[in-house]
């Protein structure tokens, strides 16, 4: 189910660590800058404080990172509603690193570490990703292309993992009609691409102000839902990545093709908890819908898996899929950048950029 979705992304930190702020830093060990929350609340309880720079182990990678990314759990860990501190600590976050993706320089290797070497550029997942450097097993990154930037590939892992394990749920194959709704922010920006990668005929649902991104994206066919709703129209689809579920599931049924799916992929954007979690509840019945009609409904978990972040690679290599970043901040803008993100109105993705 979605909810169970929203727990997967709980990393092992979440169960092993305990709240650190005010611990000094150990006597000769290298300080770095890291964004952490002490407790939860609004993006202010953001802060650049400086921490223990990590040491690999001999299974980890030292990264030295370049950039990192916001994504729709961020907001849900800093805000910390009771249903998430069941994982994340009932009073005050048992993690208070902040981030989910990056992208940087190999700094140094474990000994058990042949698949990379000091100054490899490479894209990964970890939490705690915004800070200057950090420790990450090796099977949780991948070579960056040399074609696309550090704040680029800081974009990718959560979001196109997201879109292409999703597409994939979806049995995507070439010649198929895929419609995409919500295609203009982070998971959506993917999922258009890589659907077009697979070589289908995309239609994409934007507002009107993303129009324009969505046809540069490569979109065939593009609906602006402020003008028209895409469950009212003749055309029929074999594939439906639902990233905002937003429709009832007759609705949405009404659309597909027969032997049609329908993937339910996210709740849209950040904003407030409350339609969040009624797009949740509509999205409980899938499975029921799916037994009872020949149209399918299917909902998945995302899973760190570096063979399908080299797919990526290879994508982003071939130009394929060129991530779509809308603004850039610096390490200090942090609480800015997840203000802005919580408004609900953001583009692709919010990429905070560390300085060097």
């Amino acid at each position: 189910m979605i909810l169970l979705g929203l727990f997967a992304w709980f990393e092992f930190a979440y169960w092993t660590s305990t709240n650190d702020c005010g611990r000094p830093i150990a006597a000769g060990a290298e300080p770095m800058k890291a964004i952490r929350y002490c407790e939860y609340g609004p993006p202010d309880v953001l802060k650049v404080e400086e921490v223990e720079r990590p040491v690999p182990n001999e299974n980890e990678l030292l990264v030295k990172v370049r950039a990192a990314s916001l994504n729709f759990i961020d907001t849900g860990l800093v805000r910390g509603p009771w249903v998430l501190r069941l994982l994340s600590g009932l009073r005050k976050p048992k993690f208070t690193g902040f981030g989910l993706d990056f992208a940087g320089v190999v700094e140094a290797v474990g000994k058990n570490v042949t698949e990379f070497k000091p100054g490899d550029e490479v894209f990964g997942g970890k939490l705690g990703s915004v800070a200057e450097y950090l420790c990450v097993r090796k099977e949780r990154v991948a070579l960056k292309p040399a074609n696309v930037t550090f704040e680029q590939a800081g974009a990718v892992k959560h979001a196109g993992l997201t879109a292409l394990q999703g597409l994939r749920t979806g049995k995507i194959h070439a010649g198929q009609k895929v419609l995409i709704n919500g295609a203009s922010g982070g998971v959506g920006t993917f999922a258009l691409q890589i659907a077009k990668a697979f070589d289908t005929e995309v239609t994409a649902v934007v507002s009107t102000r993303n129009v324009e991104i969505a046809r540069n994206l490569g979109a065939d066919h593009v609906i602006d839902y402020t003008k028209e709703d895409f469950t009212k129209r003749a055309e029929r689809y074999d594939l439906l990545f639902d990233n905002v579920n937003n429709h009832s599931m007759a609705e949405r049924r009404r659309i597909l093709n027969p032997d049609g799916i329908c993937v339910l992929a996210g709740i849209g954007s950040a904003g407030p908890i409350g339609p969040q979690l009624a797009r949740i509840a509509r999205g409980l019945g899938a499975g029921l819908w799916s037994r009872l009609t020949d149209r399918k409904f299917a909902q998945y978990t995302t899973t760190m898996n570096q063979a399908d972040l080299k797919f990526l690679s290879d994508l982003m290599a071939a130009g394929k899929v060129t991530p779509f970043v809308e603004k850039t901040y610096r390490l200090s803008e942090t609480a800015e950048a997840l203000r802005y993100f919580n408004e609900g109105h953001a583009r692709g993705k919010l990429v905070i950029a560390i300085e060097q």
